[in-house]
């Protein structure tokens, strides 16, 4: 298993950037605004804070880089389909998430986040064909675990599987920040990689 010795935030880029060329494997992280990605690489990392948690959705709208253990990349994609973003904002965004899909030649694994309260919406399917088109077969991640009861889980995990439209070979792993659940999981997706 791995353990989180040391982070850093090694590169920040915007909507005119290029994709930097990195030297070591790349583990990506889309989602929705508000889905809990920030929270969910801060879990990942053994850190509180250090993913900017914002209670504004949209608050991601640069791709950032985590370094960890100076062996591999946490990538944090700008987050979609916030709508007070405004048409030009979320354009911006999408062709950034798409560049970098497209182009980063260390990406190794994409993991999409989605909430576990929530329907599938249109713009996460969207976001699941980029994924395939670029090559990849994602592992998605049910967050908020912890605001279901117990007797919705299984029926929200299916709701998620229907909504992707996945098999049972797929990957769904359900997490939670507050509780840690899945967090070791996703953590062996990534050792399964490098």
């Amino acid at each position: 298993m791995i353990t989180v010795k040391s982070v850093n935030l090694t590169t920040v880029i915007g909507p005119t950037s290029r994709i930097p060329e990195n030297d070591i494997p790349e583990f990506a992280f889309a989602g929705k605004s508000n889905v809990g990605k920030s929270s969910l690489i801060n879990s990942l990392m053994n850190r509180k804070s250090y993913a900017r948690v914002s209670q504004k959705p949209g608050k991601t709208q640069t791709i950032n880089y985590y370094t960890v253990n100076d062996a591999f990349l946490l990538v944090d994609l700008p987050g979609y389909g916030y709508a007070k973003a405004g048409e030009q904002a979320q354009a911006a965004w999408s062709r950034m998430i798409e560049k970098y899909l497209n182009t980063s030649g260390q990406l190794r694994q994409v993991f999409l986040l989605a909430d576990a309260r929530r329907e599938v919406a249109e713009n996460d399917r969207m976001m699941l064909d980029w994924i395939h088109a670029a090559g990849f077969e994602p592992v998605i991640i049910a967050t908020k675990m912890d605001k279901l009861k117990r007797s919705e889980v299984k029926g929200r995990l299916e709701a998620l599987r229907r909504g992707f439209s996945l098999g049972e070979v797929e990957k769904l792993i359900p997490f939670s920040a507050q509780t840690g659940l899945g967090r070791e999981q996703i953590l062996e997706e990534i050792e399964k990689q490098l």
